[in-house]
């Protein structure tokens, strides 16, 4: 099979042959049929988040079933799937309490080693060196995935869009309803209006949330926003942005959803909430990075601090793809751009640059023009691929 490789970071995807990858027991095989541009393979990318190369990246993906290893029975061949981004063991400490966002054979093998829950990577050169793998490999044609990962598409749902459904509305999920809890009537503010914020909105709009209030320094992205469901956008370049979240809610929101990975937007969050609020933190930093929050304030007004990576896989996943189907999110308008498979490298360079509003896909099969569908104004107009 083809497969983009990271050979190491700062230096380009190398669109390479390796061998095709075969399921274990208790993991399917996937042919790929799309996988989500996504700023954490960024991340790794320039070196922020320390993974082993040569790697193969790709963490937000849809496909259809090709073979099943022993064991194995929730997929049949022939079936249309998405994945999420953790992909729990289902034996460890975490996942038995309930817990298969901190999976410890996720963080200690897979995304620490690039290996599978056996100990061993799925993906080889011609002559057998190993490459690790990031999540399921998604930048690949072929993808082995646990099985405790691979979840039935609802039918009538479209195939390559789905794949943002296993990272973007999976994290947004685990964010606004897993981790603060969003309830009807409550208001929230959204920092951070990328593929996950803009996820977050439609998922705060589905459950019931009063106010939506969108914050970004770009204003085709807070255009975007509204369109998605926000009720008020604030750009933060050009306006105090705490006081006006404050205005706007007569004293702070009751939940902050932080999607930018900053210290000075986790710390705005912190200011934005009313007395007893939530702060979900949702975007990834460097190693280095910190956020100076003042004590007082944080102690006096009972504010929390609650970061969430992603979701719990078995339990909200399911609850995403019911959404979906429903009509409750519209995650098709939040792809807005589709690259060819080979033009991977181009499509990470787009979203780098900050050009990409909402998410893009690499349709590994579709053979579309590298170009965006949609080069300017409101993503959210109806599908724009």
């Amino acid at each position: 099979m083809r497969a983009h490789v990271l050979t190491e970071p700062g230096h380009p995807l190398e669109l390479t042959t390796l061998r095709d990858p075969a399921p274990k027991a208790g993991e399917v095989l996937v042919q790929v049929a799309a996988c989500g541009v996504c700023h954490s393979d960024l991340h790794v990318m320039h070196g922020d988040i320390a993974f082993p190369t040569p790697g193969v990246l790709g963490h937000e993906m849809s496909g259809t079933v090709v073979a099943r290893g022993e064991g194995v029975t929730n997929v049949s061949p022939g079936d249309q799937v998405a994945t999420t981004f953790i992909m729990p063991c289902g034996d460890c400490a975490a996942c038995w309490r309930g817990q298969e966002e901190l999976c410890q054979k996720f963080f200690g093998l897979n995304r620490l080693k690039g290996h599978l829950y056996d100990g061993q990577t799925r993906l080889f050169y011609p002559d057998g060196r190993p490459i690790a793998m990031y999540s399921m490999a998604a930048l690949g044609e072929l993808s082995v995935v646990p099985a405790t990962d691979v979840f039935k598409l609802p039918a009538g749902l479209p195939l390559a869009e789905s794949a943002v459904l296993g990272c973007a509305f999976f994290t947004a999920f685990g964010a606004v309803h897993t981790t603060a809890g969003l309830s009807v009537g409550e208001s929230v503010a959204v920092i951070g209006t990328g593929g996950v914020g803009l996820a977050a909105i439609q998922i705060a709009r589905a459950v019931g949330a009063s106010q939506i209030i969108a914050v970004d320094v770009a204003d085709d992205k807070l255009q975007a926003a509204k369109a998605a469901g926000a009720t008020a956008a604030v750009n933060s370049r050009s306006t105090e942005a705490v006081q006006a979240v404050q205005d706007l809610t007569s004293g702070g929101v009751d939940a902050v959803v932080e999607a930018v990975g900053r210290g000075e937007t986790i710390a705005q969050g912190v200011a934005m909430v009313r007395e007893g609020g939530r702060v979900v933190p949702v975007g990834l930093a460097g190693p280095s990075a910190t956020a100076d929050i003042p004590i007082t304030h944080l102690v006096r007004r009972k504010v929390q601090v609650m970061g969430s990576f992603g979701a719990r896989p078995r339990i909200d996943m399911p609850a995403v793809l019911k959404l979906a189907a429903s009509g409750a999110i519209d995650f098709t308008s939040t792809v807005t751009r589709r690259y060819r498979f080979q033009d991977a490298g181009q499509a990470y360079q787009d979203l780098d640059r900050g050009e990409v509003i909402g998410r893009a896909i690499i349709d590994h099969h579709g053979g579309h023009d590298i170009r965006p569908i949609r080069d300017s104004g409101p993503a959210f107009g109806g599908r724009a691929i």
